[in-house]
């Protein structure tokens, strides 16, 4: 029996003796299934041709990031706190490697993640490291390898570690979240936020959409509700899902002109 691993999205599904039929999360309108069919890897076969690298990111921050690209490419991050470090989103590859570096920096205390797209074999990290994960409830749906590790939450925020708060903004999927650091960027705060709020090209900006690889977009009141979400919280800093997507100063001003930008240009 093998966990096989989607090679388009870097979903692990539960052990079986042959690959799944299909993909539910490259199904979806958001995703897409691989143009050469459906395709499946095990982290068996990957060990040997693929290889995590850790990006050293701000403070005691780092960003877990497999090499060559495998799936969606995004970069998981670890995020400390004065109770243990977090593992904010995922990536699918986990090898002895990795693991023992992670033990190194301490070990992890939970593993949050955004949405659906980055799973990835979260369920592998959460057994290797004997720690919870936090999702939204409104991902149960997409969740093809249950769990009793996982916990979902209810409502618009939750603090699962000191100084790190989960806040539900919705868009891309109704459950996608990001992350506040209180401490980041020197005091002034920071938000983690995957592709729910997604730095683009022009690091001056940040983007919307309820699917990137289909080019659907999102509603303004969607986009005026991710900005309602955050607008509470301090933050100068926003770190995307991607390796160097990163707006480095006055993130909330950003987020700001990029929503007033998008809106302008759905509204006609």
């Amino acid at each position: 029996m093998e966990n096989y691993i989607c090679t388009t999205c870097g979903t692990q599904y539960p052990a079986s003796g042959t690959p799944p039929a299909a993909c539910l999360i490259c199904q979806d309108d958001r995703q897409y299934v691989n143009h050469k069919g459906q395709q499946w890897t095990k982290l068996a076969d990957m060990r040997g041709r693929s290889h995590n690298v850790f990006n050293h990111i701000e403070a005691s921050v780092a960003g877990i990031k497999t090499e060559p690209t495998f799936a969606l490419g995004q970069q998981a991050y670890l995020i400390p706190s004065r109770a243990g470090t977090l593992l904010w989103d995922c990536v699918s590859y986990l090898n002895e490697a990795t693991i023992a570096e992670i033990k190194r920096r301490g070990g992890l205390a939970a593993i949050v993640i955004s949405h659906p797209h980055f799973f990835s074999s979260m369920i592998e990290w959460s057994h290797t490291f004997d720690v919870p994960i936090y999702l939204h409830a409104d991902h149960e749906p997409w969740v093809v390898r249950p769990d009793s590790a996982i916990q979902f939450w209810e409502g618009d925020t939750k603090e699962v570690l000191p100084g790190l708060t989960i806040l539900r903004c919705g868009g891309h999927f109704p459950g996608s979240s990001v992350l506040h650091w209180a401490e980041g960027a020197s005091g002034k705060g920071t938000l983690f936020t995957g592709d729910t709020i997604q730095v683009v090209s022009d690091r001056r900006y940040v983007s919307f959409m309820y699917s990137y690889p289909n080019l659907i977009p999102l509603s303004a009141r969607a986009v005026q509700q991710i900005v309602a979400t955050v607008e509470p919280y301090p933050f100068d800093r926003i770190y995307g899902g991607w390796y160097e997507s990163i707006v480095a100063a006055d993130a909330k001003e950003a987020l700001h002109r990029s929503a007033e930008r998008y809106i302008a240009h759905i509204q006609d």
